[in-house]
């Protein structure tokens, strides 16, 4: 017995109108590079050579004040050249770098000229000031509290980092990732000194 069976008519799809395609598209489009723009800004530090750094303050853990001040602001450090390096316990490349960074801090704290600061990025304080210890640090150190300082710097920091301001406040040199050696912060700091 044959069976007659009866199509529905075919319906015809539709797109959306060619207007609200190319709308959607362009919505899209547009999202697309606004991600992008925050990626590159994220992995680019904000400051550049040369920019003037925004005044901050540092509080400082018990035990490694400036002065005898328990905080100090990058502000009160004009007319010196000023070393601010980013660590974290936590970070295997910070141990690493450590005691170049206390060396260096030892050969130009005599004379005055030259302030280090340690900033400990995301840190529990327990953790943090067992890790000066290790080291022996004696710089000026302090957490950055709400993580205030570090995006005046980059906003994606990579443990370590080090940015080295002149005299008068302007960003001269930056480090991403750690020294190597003594000698390698000297290079970076001694052509502030002497006016270069």
């Amino acid at each position: 017995m044959e069976q007659n069976t009866i199509n529905p008519p075919a319906i015809k799809r539709r797109g959306a109108p060619l207007w609200i395609q190319l709308l959607v598209w362009a919505g899209l489009l547009a999202l697309l590079v606004i991600l992008g723009l925050g990626l590159f800004r994220a992995q680019h530090p904000i400051l550049k050579i040369g920019s003037k750094v925004p005044d901050f303050t540092l509080k400082l853990f018990d035990g490694y004040q400036y002065q005898q001040a328990s905080q100090v602001s990058l502000s009160s450090l004009r007319g010196k050249v000023v070393v601010v390096n980013f660590w974290a316990s936590w970070c295997v490349t910070c141990a690493d770098e450590a005691p170049a960074m206390e060396a260096a801090w030892q050969y130009y704290q005599p004379d005055g000229k030259v302030v280090f600061l340690g900033v400990d990025y995301t840190d529990v304080d327990s953790k943090a000031l067992e890790f000066l210890s290790r080291f022996s640090i004696t710089y000026p150190n302090g957490p950055d509290l709400g993580t205030r300082i570090t995006p005046i710097f980059n906003k994606n920091i990579a443990m370590p980092e080090t940015y080295i301001m002149d005299q008068e406040g302007v960003l001269r040199q930056e480090q991403i990732g750690p020294f190597q050696s003594v000698a390698e912060i000297r290079s970076a700091i001694d052509p502030l000194l002497s006016g270069k």
